[in-house]
């Protein structure tokens, strides 16, 4: 069986590869609750760890949260292999939530938590890791290919 939706698993790959390498040297480098100032007061690189859904909502449900992982790989995986030819963005999109879904699904099984690091002090954001970066600009991929190929409705 020849492997459709090429861009869909590269961009799956790279998303879930830079997501698992750069938590593995956050945990390696830094200690739980240490931070490093980028940019002071704008862009840290802080070391903590969410048992929680994104924003930390949630905090303390992992359970659900990592068989809900899962089931979004699975499908992810399943639209891949056996769904139809996907469009340039859907490819995107797809791939990008596919690999961010994976990266924190794995800490969710073998950790209980997720390793987030990413720290925008400036905005006051919550921090957050490459995997919720992914999927984040995977669904903004989705959304252009929505607009994309909207029927046009000038045919009468």
């Amino acid at each position: 069986m020849l492997l459709k939706n090429h861009l869909f698993w590269i961009t799956a790959f790279i998303s879930f590869f830079l997501d698992q390498l750069t938590k593995y040297w956050i945990v390696q480098t830094f200690s739980l609750g240490e931070t490093l100032p980028i940019i002071p007061d704008v862009f840290h690189f802080t070391y903590v760890t969410n048992t929680g859904a994104a924003f930390s909502i949630f905090s303390g449900k992992v359970e659900w949260l990592r068989w809900l992982s899962l089931v979004i790989s699975l499908l992810l995986i399943a639209l891949g292999c056996f769904g139809q030819h996907l469009s340039r963005w859907n490819q995107l999109g797809y791939g990008l939530i596919l690999g961010g879904a994976m990266g924190n699904g794995i800490d969710r099984f073998a950790l209980g938590y997720v390793v987030d690091f990413l720290d925008f002090r400036l905005i006051n954001f919550a921090v957050f890791n490459m995997a919720d970066s992914s999927i984040t600009i995977g669904i903004i991929c989705l959304l252009i290919a929505s607009w994309e190929k909207a029927p046009s409705h000038s045919d009468s």
